[in-house]
């Protein structure tokens, strides 16, 4: 699927779960709350006014973006090649200890969870390798090396 956005079935849904409650909970208060400053009268002293509107703006613009990623996700199945690939959890070996990682879409990336980016710099080295292979990553501190250990 052209222009698709990959993602794990537990990302789109956290997408769709996301989309729901800013569509049918927070939107409605907030057209609530535009429409109570409304009624207060001079809108050009009312700062409740020009803070619900500039919320319900960034609001709609962020229930327009989910909308178009949840129109192009495309789930990816876990591969059963046994490499790395969206979905797969890999366990690597960095320096003298080990990490774990989950590769997932883009939309889902979370690095201080360890959840990467199969379009990060080392999203795109760990996709397709093996256990065993070894891959190096540029990093601002320089060129670190991690060795792969397991893939689940």
């Amino acid at each position: 699927m052209k222009n698709s956005i990959k993602l794990t079935k537990e990302g789109l849904e956290a997408l769709k779960a996301e989309f729901t409650e800013l569509r049918d909970v927070k939107r409605p208060k907030l057209v609530d709350r535009l429409s109570n400053a409304r009624s207060q009268g001079d809108l050009s002293e009312n700062s409740d006014y020009q803070s619900a509107k500039e919320e319900l703006e960034f609001l709609d613009g962020r229930i327009d973006e989910l909308e178009e990623v949840i129109k192009k996700a495309a789930v990816t199945p876990v591969a059963k090649t046994g490499g790395v690939d969206v979905g797969t959890k890999v366990t690597v070996r960095v320096g003298g200890g080990k990490s774990v990682f989950d590769i997932v879409g883009e939309w889902e990336a979370d690095p201080v969870n360890k959840k990467i980016s199969h379009e990060s710099p080392l999203g795109k080295a760990l996709v397709g390798k093996k256990i065993g292979d070894t891959v190096e990553v540029e990093a601002p501190a320089g060129k670190i090396q991690y060795e792969i250990m397991a893939i689940d």
